[in-house]
């Protein structure tokens, strides 16, 4: 057996990498510093040790292979101990493509939104066609509850990321994953922190679609026009998707809460849908996956039923308890369309039934920056309420930093009393517990634990 050592495993990526290493036959160690769920129960529920900390310690015994995770920079006491005594490394997408993907059928997700959601109703549509895909995806599905699996087949359905890979391969990590069947949802300008503007994103996203072979397949979201414009240079057939007329696969909402749609296909009418999901951006999801499996020939039953058992996914407006009357849901949108999204798919589905709050944590290093001060207002507007915490700086000037009390400030001048500032969680907790009222609904963003805030909000409701 191989030892294989992950340095920073918690991620959600390296965790990932960590069970398929698992799964292979290595025996997997790592380390990371500041974890939190729901990877650090992941990783301990499968006996894989995580030291807490980095130390050169950490690589004794001497392991066979080290992966070295893409937030562990030069400085890091265990990265220095690797490369001073000369052990072999890789970036995790690497392993991914030796050890994974080679001879396989790669099905890869790409896109700013939607990613974890697609990739993983695009597994689950595998799965229930009795395909048994494996899979890497950087959330939990439901269906699954686990979100890799490592590939009894040919084929694989992988979350497309297209942050960089390492400190020593600044590529897309998606781009060492060779696409057969490439998805293409949509694409804005994100991760500010290491992409200078959008044009430096469309460049990786344009090797992306060299790598799709000629008898590969493209699908593509026509309603986006940068993702139509990439289409243009497509090797492999091209199929598009999306709401427009224009669009081989097609759907149509019944309503506004996406919760009954059609899909067509080239013009004619396949199947309904009617699921629990919310949202516009939702139904696109789906599409996008249902539109996958009927070009590689599942049958249009198949789909429907797959589509409406899809569980959804961990951190995707997912349900976390209800105390009090109050509901209260935990969602990974760290971006102001991911925000927009979410907001108006849930007052479509709840209409006058409540407050919708909106209880934010600025975390991700595009969303501390001011990259989208101007946006970020128009994507809250529909909520009811709205708590803004304040983003740590970590390195940034404050004016670098997004000024969180002008956003508040400019949602209060429309709706006065609608939104305020929070120093953290626990002034957020308080706020929820003497003003929230049967009937109404938080919604925690945050693409961290935001100090356990369910989890302490919960308690505090209990009473």
């Amino acid at each position: 057996m191989q030892h294989l050592h992950i340095i920073g495993i918690c991620g959600t990526a390296m965790a990932g990498i960590a069970a398929l290493a698992q799964d292979a036959g290595w025996r997997v160690t790592g380390s990371d510093s500041g974890v939190y769920p729901p990877m650090s129960l992941f990783l301990a529920e499968r006996g894989i040790d995580v030291c807490d900390g980095y130390s050169p310690d950490n690589l004794e015994p001497i392991p066979d292979l080290v992966v070295v995770g893409n937030t562990i920079s030069r400085g890091n006491p265990e990265l220095e101990a690797l490369l001073d005594r000369g052990l072999p490394f890789r970036s995790g997408a690497e392993w991914i493509h030796r050890h994974m993907l080679e001879g396989r059928h790669p099905v890869v997700v790409a896109g700013t939104h939607g990613k974890t959601t697609t990739s993983s109703m695009t597994a689950w549509l595998w799965e229930h066609g009795g395909w048994q895909p494996g899979f890497l995806i950087g959330g939990i599905p439901a269906n699954f509850n686990q979100g890799v699996r490592f590939p009894a087949r040919e084929w694989v359905v992988l979350e497309g990321d297209e942050y960089d890979t390492a400190f020593f391969d600044k590529r897309s990590k998606f781009l060492h994953y060779y696409p057969k069947t490439l998805i293409l949802h949509n694409l804005e300008y994100d991760h500010a922190d290491i992409y200078p503007d959008l044009e430096a994103i469309r460049v990786q996203f344009r090797v992306l679609m060299k790598l799709v072979p000629g008898s590969g397949h493209v699908l593509a979201n026509g309603d986006d026009p940068e993702i139509m414009t990439l289409a243009e240079n497509s090797f492999g057939t091209l199929s598009t998707y999306g709401f427009g007329s224009d669009v081989r696969f097609r759907a149509e909402m019944a309503g506004r809460d996406g919760r009954n749609w059609t899909l067509f296909m080239d013009g004619e009418a396949q199947f309904q849908v009617s699921w629990k999901l919310l949202g516009e951006h939702n139904v696109l999801n789906g599409l996008a996956a249902a539109a996958a499996a009927l070009i590689h020939g599942m049958p249009p039953e198949t789909v429907k039923a797959g589509l409406e058992s899809f569980a959804g996914v961990q951190r995707r407006l997912q349900w976390r308890f209800e105390e009090r009357g109050v509901t209260v849901y935990d969602d990974f949108a760290h971006h102001p369309t991911a925000i927009t999204t979410t907001l108006t798919g849930m007052q479509a589905a709840l209409g006058e039934e409540g407050a919708v709050w909106a209880v934010v944590e600025p975390r991700s290093n595009t969303m501390r920056r001011r990259i989208h001060q101007d946006r970020l207002p128009t994507a809250l507007r529909d909520a009811d309420r709205v708590l803004l915490a304040r983003p740590a700086a970590r390195g940034l000037s404050a004016e670098e930093l997004l000024d969180v009390e002008q956003v508040v400030s400019t949602l209060n001048a429309k709706k006065p009393g609608m939104a305020r500032v929070v120093d953290d969680a626990t002034q957020a907790i308080a706020i929820l517990n003497e003003e929230s009222r049967s009937g109404d609904h938080v919604v925690v963003m945050s693409n961290g634990g935001f100090d356990s805030i369910h989890k302490r909000l919960q308690e505090v409701l209990k009473g």
